[in-house]
This record gives C-alpha cells, sequence and structure tokens, in this order.
C-alpha cells in the first residue's frame, strides 16, 4: 500500500528506513543517585530546560482492566517521595479501568533527548481535599472545561459540548469560584518499579530499571537490562 502525501510517497519501505542513530548521552550505574523519585525528578528538570520537549510533564498512562489495555496522554501534576499524582474525571474509561484493576504503567517520552521512563505502580485516590487544592489552582476555563464534559462517554456532536460549556460559563462567571466536581480529582501512583532508557548507538540503548516488591517499601535495587 502507498499512500501519496505533501512531501512524497509513504509505503512498507519508507517506513522501515525511518530511523536515527542516537548518540547524545549514555547512562552508567555511576550516573544515577540510589533514590529513583530523585533521579526522575533530575531527568524531568533537564526535560523541562530542553525547548525541544513539548510538555516534559506529560505521561502515557496505561492501564488494563479486561481484553485490551488502553493508554492515554495524562499530565503529572505532582511528584513526591511517595508517588507521581495526575487529575481526571472519576467517570472516565481510565478511571473505571483503575477501579477494576489499579496496577498501572506511566511512559515519560522524551524523544528529543533520546530518553524515556517507565513507571509501573499502583493507583489509589488522593484526598478531596488535595483534590480540592489543586483544582482551585486550575485556569477558569479548564475549571469549566472539567464540568461540561462528561468524560469518555458519548458525545452526541461538538456543538452540544459546547453549548453545555457556555451554560456553565454563564452560570460561573469568570472572576467567581468554580466548585470542583464530585467526580473529578486526583490518583498517586505509588511506584515499584522505575526504569531509565537512554539511547545509544547500533541500538545498544542504556536501561538501568529500580526496583522494590511493594510500594511501601523504602529500599530500591538497581538492574540493567539488555536493550
Amino acid at each position: 500500500m502507498t499512500l501519496n502525501t505533501s512531501m512524497g510517497e509513504i509505503n512498507r519501505e519508507s517506513i522501515r528506513a525511518m530511523r536515527l542513530s542516537y548518540s547524545q548521552a549514555a547512562l552508567n550505574e555511576s550516573d544515577i543517585v540510589s533514590d529513583p523519585i530523585a533521579q526522575f525528578v533530575k531527568w524531568l528538570g533537564e526535560a523541562s530546560e530542553n525547548i525541544l520537549v513539548v510538555e516534559p510533564n506529560a505521561m502515557v498512562l496505561a492501564t488494563n482492566s479486561g481484553e485490551f489495555p488502553t493508554s492515554r496522554s495524562v499530565l503529572l501534576k505532582d511528584v513526591s517521595e511517595v508517588g507521581f499524582t495526575f487529575f481526571t474525571n472519576y467517570l472516565s474509561r481510565k478511571a473505571e479501568a483503575i477501579s477494576k484493576n489499579p496496577k498501572i504503567s506511566l511512559l515519560f517520552p522524551w524523544y528529543p533527548m533520546e530518553r524515556q521512563v517507565i513507571i509501573l505502580g499502583s493507583a489509589e485516590k488522593v484526598s478531596a481535599e488535595e483534590s480540592d487544592e489543586y483544582f482551585a489552582t486550575r485556569p477558569w476555563a479548564s475549571q469549566i472545561g472539567a464540568i461540561a464534559s462528561a468524560q469518555s462517554s458519548v458525545l452526541e456532536s461538538r456543538e452540544a459540548l459546547e453549548e453545555k460549556y457556555l451554560r456553565f460559563v454563564e452560570k460561573f462567571p469568570k472572576g467567581s469560584k468554580v466548585p470542583r466536581p464530585e467526580y473529578w480529582g486526583g490518583y498517586l501512583v505509588r511506584p515499584v518499579s522505575i526504569e531509565f532508557w537512554q539511547g545509544r548507538y547500533s541500538r545498544l540503548h542504556d536501561r538501568l530499571r529500580y526496583s522494590r516488591s511493594t510500594p511501601d517499601r523504602p529500599d530500591w535495587s538497581v538492574t540493567r537490562l539488555n536493550p
């Protein structure tokens, strides 16, 4: 099959020829610290300073509650010694999956830096107070959007969504306090595995994985994995 685009043809051969040779950096055991959360914060800081990385706190959340796993991009909104926090609609597909199976995966794909971080752990809801605190910091338009969208449910039309949005704009005009809906809040992901991946030449990538048996154990072991 061949597809014609403004840039030329896309076919099997051109897709198979798409590759880069990674050579920006190496990742050695001597380069990392003993605490994977601290190591993650270091890499996140470097990603945030790289102008080529779009939304360095964007991560791919993967869940599995049935026959097929599902994934989507969400934004990291907090990182602490206990884990990683994001916020979403508690009635969404991701939230439904987490309620059935809290074991999830997070992937931070920092492609311009030839890096990625893969996190495995268990997700749990944060307190209502923490959700209230974060919701209050969101831009007014994002607060309205959270109320207007019945995330993941079937939508009649784009116009129907925008009409619903405008109804809440009238109810909560800009400058007024927008209450957090009960169906919206945060999740804390407590990690049991954090893998740091650095692209290398000839696909001989560096992979260092921190792991522990349970989220409440303070001790981490570091293993180098084959690429």
